[in-house]
């Protein structure tokens, strides 16, 4: 296995919202934007992994985000031997671009340095499907698909409402139910999806050994071991403690300090 870069310094989509960002943003801004971003992966090329990071880390810090920023970040911190902030990278450039191979094959080569081997509890096939089909497209996808069908719902059951021969009226009448349903499904992926997105529930656990306990203290019973790099779900939060969930269903509680999240 190897890493994955991009072909070109950066993907189409990258171009484009730097582009769309050159568009609405004074020029001085977008110029700059671009400028940083030829930097970065000016270093990353040369091999200059630190300062590529540094770069990368200031156009995000000064509020821009787009997954190949996150991915390209991740990569010059693969090469740079910092498998956890390679991997929280990886997983937030995978939350904006779900369907990206790239991506996909780069967290899971570097899953594997971890040294903790988790087997996933299996999910009832019914929200695993629900799951994979939100992230087949964006939020704004579905917020547009949504507002579309639902303006062709109203316009069919105007048709329904003022014409008067019956085929066209039942016709009309059931397939503005249909695009009714469209609509109302599209917004609910849309929340969903935003949801995944904004709602940082996950993080990546960054000390290099961390004891799991039973109870938000020191004094609580040591249940497991893990160590870092490991994904874990966010549950709840006490003070300065944070309860974890893991893949295999095993929870406790872990000094906040210990996580970041996604």
């Amino acid at each position: 296995m190897f890493l994955k870069r991009r072909d070109k310094q950066y993907s189409v989509r990258l171009q484009i919202f730097i582009l769309f960002l050159f568009i609405i943003t004074p020029e001085m801004i977008g110029q700059d934007l671009e400028n940083q971003v030829d930097l970065g992966n000016k270093y990353f090329t040369g091999g200059e992994f630190e300062k590529a990071i540094q770069v990368y880390e200031k156009i995000l810090g000064s509020g821009f985000e787009a997954a190949d920023l996150y991915y390209n970040l991740g990569n010059a911190y693969f090469k740079s031997n910092k498998l956890n902030y390679a991997i929280l990278n990886y997983e937030r450039a995978i939350l904006l671009s779900p369907n990206d191979e790239d991506i996909q094959h780069n967290l899971e080569l570097a899953r594997t340095f971890t040294v903790d081997k988790i087997d996933d509890l299996p999910q009832f096939f019914i929200r695993q499907w629900h799951y994979a089909f939100v992230q087949l497209f964006s939020t704004d996808f579905w917020a547009l698909l949504s507002i579309i069908t639902f303006i062709t719902f109203l316009m069919l059951f105007s048709l329904y409402l003022y014409i008067n021969v019956f085929r066209v009226k039942k016709f009309s009448f059931w397939l503005s139910i249909v695009f009714l349903f469209i609509s109302v499904s599209a917004f609910v992926f849309s929340y969903h999806h935003k949801e995944i997105v904004t709602n940082h529930n996950t993080a990546i656990v960054f000390s290099p050994v961390v004891t799991v306990k039973s109870s938000p203290d020191e004094t609580g019973t040591d249940l497991f071991v893990i160590h870092e790099g490991i994904k874990v779900s966010v549950v709840d939060s006490l003070g300065n403690w944070t309860e974890i969930k893991l893949s295999d269903g095993n929870k406790g509680w872990l000094p906040s300090s210990a996580i970041v999240r996604i």
